[in-house]
């Protein structure tokens, strides 16, 4: 009896696991693979972005320079390289230089990338293969049309002042790229034709979202035209407003190529800005430590300018 009774108790089934053990172990399997996706990423961003911004940092107090290459020290200097920069007689025209070709570039990239996004949003026969050409400025390498445009704005065979002297506009060429009063100007036209086709596409894409219906409601209302625009063009496409001017902003203070390719900064410093300083120092005069203190200042006023302008954004919409 004994046996029988033994023999049945061990070949009861055993309780399955409950619920909760069932639902504990799919959260430690999400767990575990949300990790394994996770962990490349940050791992790209810190090896590729975090470290260089550390370093670029930990320079910028050193005196880093050629004979680091040497001798492999650096001493530390502390606030000497930002006063060195901060002091330096260029530093008040490239910053002068600096924010003329943001606003220049940002207004006219935005109005004209704003017309150009209203203009598309109206289907008409090829509508979209126009929309697909005007991208061709932002799929080209920038040092390719920096060439290009240097050719274009050329004084003595550049095709712009020949067109100028074609139709008796100009009685010879214009110095473009080689006259002071006219270099930054010339690279602003230059940076907004590039920077177009962004605020174009991003534009026309908040366009998209604004349903017909609000246009039909405001033509009832006798908005039409410019009204429509104001009263409900623009308010409803003032979040994505907000974004192109952030990152065309942020994008043009640290335009590099466009300038080096056309002018190098010339003539005599004219579009000379803080970014083309911060390379002439690092790359060209090789003092590292006050070109990564330059680099510092201009990723602080493109972090002020953000979170300035973020926070009108959202007290304005808040009224």
């Amino acid at each position: 009896m004994t046996t029988t009774t033994t023999t049945r108790a061990a070949t009861r089934p055993q309780p399955l696991a409950g619920p909760g053990s069932l639902r504990g172990g799919r959260r430690r399997r999400e767990t575990l693979y949300q990790w394994a996706f996770l962990l490349p990423a940050a791992a790209y961003l810190i090896l590729f972005f975090g470290y260089p911004v550390v370093k670029n940092l930990v320079m910028s107090f050193q005196d880093y320079g050629t004979a680091t290459f040497y001798t492999g020290e650096a001493p530390w200097v502390g606030f000497a390289n930002y006063a060195k920069v901060l002091g330096s007689s260029i530093f008040t025209t490239a910053a002068l230089n600096t924010a003329l070709f943001t606003a220049g570039s940002i207004v006219g990239q935005f109005v004209i990338g704003l017309a150009l996004a209203v203009f598309f949003r109206k289907r008409f026969p090829l509508s979209g293969v126009l929309r697909s050409l005007l991208l061709l400025p932002w799929l080209l390498p920038l040092i390719a049309s920096g060439a290009v445009w240097k050719w274009i704005l050329d004084k003595d065979s550049g095709a712009l002042n020949r067109f100028l002297e074609a139709i008796h506009v100009v009685p010879t060429g214009v110095p473009w790229l080689t006259s002071t009063s006219l270099a930054l100007i010339a690279v602003v036209g230059v940076n907004i034709w590039i920077g177009i086709p962004f605020n174009v596409t991003i534009l026309y894409g908040g366009l998209q979202d604004i349903a017909d219906e609000l246009y039909e409601a405001a033509a009832l209302d006798g908005a039409t035209g410019w009204r429509a625009f104001r009263y409900v063009t623009w308010p409803m496409l003032r979040p994505v407003v907000n974004v192109v001017l952030v990152l065309g902003v942020v994008y043009t203070l640290k335009v590099l190529d466009i300038i080096l390719a056309l002018t190098g900064g010339g003539p005599a410093n004219a579009s000379q800005t803080i970014a083309t300083e911060s390379y002439a120092l690092s790359f060209q005069q090789f003092r590292f430590g006050e070109g990564s203190a330059l680099g510092n200042i201009l990723v602080l006023i493109s972090l002020v300018f953000a979170l300035v302008y973020l926070r009108a954004s959202r007290r304005s919409v808040e009224d």
